[in-house]
């Protein structure tokens, strides 16, 4: 980290806080309560106390005890084995087993730190044991004069090494009159430029920290001797030339976006940005891993007290988002205050979730999407990253207020709205599409409030921003004969420029355009009346896996919505061509890309979605056919057979169903005639009809009547309902 970005990192931060942990952590004893594992599998309590770690009076040997908190009875002493007995569980608890009593005990911890404190100890003098060097003959330190410097120096070095804990311990015990020691000792040594002596102290300080021990960062990165601290590290014998940290610390603090006036609140953000400063710069290749993960915790620890107290000043909030406002404030200050603001916001995330949704809602109600809207017009790449980043973190945690800003302010605007950001931003800014399309899932997403407000961004979403996405696949990636650009639904012409998309940004537009497809099918149906979905499928011609697989799944997620009208669009289209081809190229090399497809196929099998079972066997079997030897080709086979013979058989049934309801027909037509025979002879009253009834022709031997002259007449004939025909006879008068 070098110093221009340590400056910028607190301005940036104008929140942390370093002080850290909690002093009873890193006291001697820390409150715990034991339990024992009973004989049928149950953990009994044992009561509540105090643990310590130390030698056993008149003995030389080490003892985990623990200490009754209220009658201080011994509720377990427990000598130190170098056996490996000892297991730390989740954060809060320590299991071991005790040798001597034959017993499973386990210790669970009021505090996570408490716990870790413990356990370190415990892993640390179990390691001495193990080496044969439990550090026994280190009772006390040498004390601390310039003429004892030297053997204080060896002793921490040299010991620190073998039991960091115990020589933490020891100056821990005494730090009241160790600190103070050193600070004089320091000044003394800098003020008579004693090289020799500062160099010894530059290697002191730095083991100190190396003991990693948080009792020991309370004290020194306190304001009382931070920056002496950080003076004893100018003094690096291995740098040919003095250093200038302090010099350059001081001017930064100065460098504030805006008044803080809380005390505690700038010494937290001062403390955070010096252990940054000294961890990034100073001793940036002399800290191991542990030190290195503690110092970071200094910092993460101390930005939720900043947050926390700034959040609950509303004085400072509303001054903070009036001065970016202003017409006043000139461009360098503005782009300040919106990162401070960025950090802000950042920063909180690490706080309670109601307080944290407290602020934010706050930030809201004073006009922070406004600035929101102006800043992500800017030129300055930072200014505009910062704006994105505060957008999602409001998008995140109150979407629905979004919206509403969204539905009241925007729905007119061209161009400049904060849905257009997030369409252009997911297009052609390929290092936040992420960021871009999480907010725009989440604004698109289910809303239990402002529905109105929700239907308006969806309306404007989909009418004004979605045919831009798609546009851009086809720009990127459509082979040619798919257009590059159409119409919108509103009427207006859009089009996307003339570019290839990065394959990230090509995939997280297809899984945007998946999640509408998924939760606002009827919506998506006009786009899918069109070739947008031809469109979509283009990422199938892709040499990127990645995304021939998105293409494949997009078309999963159509089908899978059983809708007859995107079943009809898919064949239609031909749309399960592009897929059984890329599956046909892949020949098995991809398995997830073979998966899906099989997984595909599948579903339409055990759905038994008849039109796409029989657009699949006459449109795509002959690249499927040489994928037999596969279950899920060989059982897609098999039902396409079954398809075919169901269909054939239907074929049959209705055409003896057919043939016999026409005849059917034919003989209730034929009873009708005979009743009206039997009617007429066994009724006398209807002698007058009867008599109208014209008698028949005598018939030839060939049954046809002849008249006088010419060749026989042909009879009448009544057509039945299959158009054959039965003959009557002429009847004479």
């Amino acid at each position: 980290m070098s110093k221009d970005g340590a400056a910028l990192g607190l301005v940036m931060m104008a929140g942390g806080d370093a002080s850290g942990s909690d002093p009873e952590v890193h006291a001697n004893m820390q409150r715990v309560k034991v339990y024992r594992l009973t004989n049928d599998g149950q953990w009994d309590d044992q009561g509540t106390g105090h643990i310590t770690i130390d030698y056993i009076e008149g003995s030389r040997e080490i003892a985990l005890a623990v200490v009754d908190e209220v009658d201080n009875d011994t509720l377990l002493l427990h000598h130190l084995t170098s056996d490996n007995i000892y297991k730390r569980q989740e954060q809060t608890l320590i299991s071991l087993k005790d040798p001597e009593k034959a017993l499973d005990l386990l210790l669970s911890f009021q505090e996570a730190k408490g716990c870790l404190h413990i356990w370190q100890s415990l892993t640390s003098l179990q390691q001495k044991l193990q080496s044969g060097d439990p550090g026994y003959e280190l009772k006390d330190l040498p004390s601390l004069e310039l003429s004892t410097l030297p053997s204080l120096l060896k002793t921490i070095l040299e010991c620190g090494k073998k039991d960091g804990t115990r020589v933490a311990k020891l100056i821990s015990r005494n730090q009241h009159e160790f600190f103070p020691k050193l600070v004089d000792l320091f000044r003394m040594c800098e003020n008579s430029r004693n090289m020799d002596h500062l160099h010894m102290i530059f290697r002191l300080v730095k083991g100190i920290i190396l003991l990693n021990d948080a009792g020991i960062f309370d004290k020194i990165f306190s304001d009382d001797f931070i920056l002496d601290i950080i003076g004893a590290l100018e003094y690096d014998p291995e740098v040919p030339s003095v250093q200038s940290h302090r010099e350059f610390v001081k001017n930064q603090t100065l460098n504030e976006a805006i008044h803080i006036g809380n005390v505690s609140v700038v010494s937290k953000i001062r403390q955070t940005y010096i252990v940054g400063y000294i961890k990034d710069v100073i001793l940036l290749n002399a800290l191991d891993g542990p030190t290195l993960s503690s110092l970071n915790s200094i910092i993460e620890r101390n930005k939720p007290f900043v947050v926390s107290v700034l959040k609950d000043d509303a004085s400072f909030i509303h001054d903070l988002i009036a001065r970016i406002t202003s017409s006043n404030t000139s461009a360098e200050s503005k782009s300040k205050l919106v990162l401070f603001l960025r950090e802000l916001c950042i920063i909180s995330k690490s706080l309670e979730p109601k307080v944290r949704s407290h602020m934010s809602r706050y930030l809201i109600d004073v006009g922070a999407l406004n600035i929101i809207s102006d800043v992500l017009q800017s030129q300055d790449k930072e200014l505009f990253s910062a704006g994105a980043n505060i957008l999602g973190y409001f998008v995140d945690l109150h979407p629905d207020l979004v919206r509403t800003f969204i539905a009241n302010h925007e729905e007119n605007l061209e161009g400049s709205s904060l849905l257009e950001f997030l369409v252009q931003g997911m297009v052609v800014d390929s290092a936040n599409e992420m960021l871009y399309q999480s907010c725009l899932k989440e604004l698109l997403g289910s809303s239990d409030t402002t529905v109105n407000h929700h239907d308006v961004v969806l309306r404007l979403f989909f009418d004004k921003h979605l045919q831009k996405l798609i546009d851009a696949i086809a720009s990127s990636c459509a082979p040619k004969g798919i257009a590059r650009s159409t119409s919108g639904l509103a009427g207006v012409r859009t089009t996307v420029e003339q570019h290839s998309a990065k394959p990230e940004t090509l995939l997280k537009i297809c899984e945007l355009l998946s999640f509408c497809a998924l939760h606002h099918t009827n919506r998506m149906k006009i786009f899918f009346s069109t070739n947008a979905m031809e469109k979509i499928l283009t990422l199938t011609h892709r040499r990127e896996k990645v995304l021939v697989l998105a293409g494949v799944q997009f078309v999963r997620i159509i089908i899978g919505r059983k809708d007859d009208f995107l079943v009809d669009r898919v064949i239609k289209f031909n749309l399960l061509k592009p897929v059984i081809k890329a599956f046909d190229e892949n020949e098995g090399r991809d398995n997830m890309l073979q998966s899906v497809v099989l997984e595909l196929l599948e579903y339409i099998r055990k759905e038994n979605i008849k039109p796409l079972i029989e657009y699949v066997a006459e449109s795509c079997w002959g690249q499927l056919v040489k994928f037999e030897r596969l279950q899920s080709i060989m059982a897609f086979k098999l039902k396409i057979e079954e398809s075919a013979e169901t269909k054939q058989s239907t074929s049959v049934v209705d055409m003896r169903m057919k043939k016999a309801d026409e005849r059917g027909a034919d003989k209730r037509q034929e009873g009708y005639f005979e009743d009206s025979d039997r009617v007429d002879s066994s009724t006398p009253t209807m002698h007058s009809q009867e008599q109208s009834i014209p008698a028949r022709k005598p018939e030839n031997a060939d049954g046809c009547s002849k008249d006088k002259e010419g060749p026989p007449s042909p009879s009448r004939s009544t057509k039945n309902s299959d158009g054959s025909g039965e003959g009557d006879g002429s009847r004479g008068s």
